[in-house]
């Protein structure tokens, strides 16, 4: 087995083995704290920049398979990190081995290295950048060289993953049974649906478009850059923000256009969806110390007092405070008390910090897309 290296900025060293793809790479690294999905974990775009460290013991153990992604394209990660590789897959859907399925797009993986005391000291120190080697490696070298890199914050990461043109959605969520119904062109025709929406592509997951799609939407999908203009002039019944990767200031564009929508036409935005929204209305975000990553995060509604369990994939937070009595705060993060949804005291707008369409995780929120559903009707 082919011996590698995990570097981390402060100069923290781990060695372990190679599996995925040979070479190196570069990434913050954070850390997920879901059981299962590592297929889904590998292709959200929401972690485009990052490397994964998964706080399971065991990965692998299901395989692969053609239907458990969530963008074109393949893995976004910039690296994985697991404790063991469990190269005997066994699934009834599986296709392959995860370590081949890195080896073909790519992607570096280092397993055999103590996961828990990685995952203690970016709680402790938080977030921050490292490499990954395969093969003989000089771990003074390595560390000059992730020192030498200027981090992710500063990037426009929205613009590597968002779709270049529009396009229509119409696939259905997976269902028991009918695991057939999914195609590797996604693009199938089937019965359009009504009222309509534009989405727009900030790295969207496919369980979202599913979850909206199901819920009853004929859907549009943009590029991130759309203008409002271009948008308006599509006379859409409602608009929706998707997830994306890094530092929601970055995406300047994003943030004037969606300033132009707001008290237009109704709006509901996920994770940097939310958090565009909140620059657009003139509030602050901010950098969490280690992020929200994984399937099992409580949160609370404040309104009805019920917990869900849910799935989070972030590392920045809207100020609520910063928003001056313009919004209300909805949702509660029950681990460190963050803000985790909001919604507009005057328009019909509202967004949540986490992930209601799962992909992997929990279902406890997938009554958010119908509220948007009927928010949508309410303004028709």
């Amino acid at each position: 087995m082919l011996k590698a290296a995990l570097v981390l900025s402060d100069g923290l060293v781990f060695e372990g083995e190679s599996f995925g793809a040979s070479g190196e790479t570069k990434g913050e690294v954070v850390f997920n704290t879901s059981l299962t999905g590592y297929q889904e974990i590998l292709t959200d775009p929401s972690y485009t920049g990052q490397i994964v460290v998964m706080t399971y013991t065991q990965m692998g153990n299901y395989g692969v398979n053609l239907e458990d992604i969530e963008s074109k394209g393949g893995p976004k990660v910039e690296g994985f990190i697991v404790k063991e590789n469990f190269d005997y897959h066994s699934n009834w859907r599986s296709n392959g081995s995860l370590d081949n399925y890195l080896k073909d797009h790519g992607i570096v993986g280092i397993q055999g290295i103590d996961t828990r005391a990685l995952t203690s000291h970016l709680r402790d120190n938080g977030s921050m950048m490292g490499i990954i080697a395969a093969g003989e490696h000089n771990a003074e070298y390595l560390l000059k060289k992730i020192r030498a890199h200027d981090g992710i914050a500063g990037i426009d990461l929205v613009k590597g993953v968002s779709t270049k043109s529009n396009y229509s959605w119409n696939e259905k969520l997976w269902e028991w049974g009918k695991e057939k119904q999914r195609s590797s062109h996604l693009y199938q025709i089937i019965d359009r649906a009504k009222p309509k929406v534009v989405v727009y592509d900030f790295g969207i997951k496919f369980n979202i478009l599913r979850s909206l799609f199901n819920t009853g939407f004929d859907i549009t999908v943009v590029p991130a850059d759309t203008s409002a203009d271009d948008v308006l002039n599509m006379s859409p019944d409602g608009i929706f923000l998707s997830n994306g990767p890094g530092n929601p200031e970055s995406v300047t564009y994003a943030i004037d256009n969606v300033s132009k929508l707001i008290g237009k036409k109704p709006i509901f935005g996920i994770c940097l969806g939310h958090q565009i929204i909140g620059l657009a209305l003139g509030g602050k975000t901010y950098k969490l110390k280690f992020g929200h990553h994984g399937g099992n995060h409580p949160v609370k509604d404040i309104e009805s007092g019920r917990v869900e369990i849910t799935s989070q994939n972030h590392n920045y937070c809207v100020d609520i405070d910063s928003l001056k009595g313009k919004v209300e705060l909805t949702h509660v993060n029950l681990y460190d008390n963050t803000a985790e949804g909001m919604q507009h005291s005057e328009y019909p707008l509202f967004s949540v910090q986490y992930h209601p369409e799962a992909g992997p995780g929990p279902n406890d929120s997938m009554y958010l897309f119908r509220r948007f559903y009927d928010m949508v009707e309410k303004n028709v």
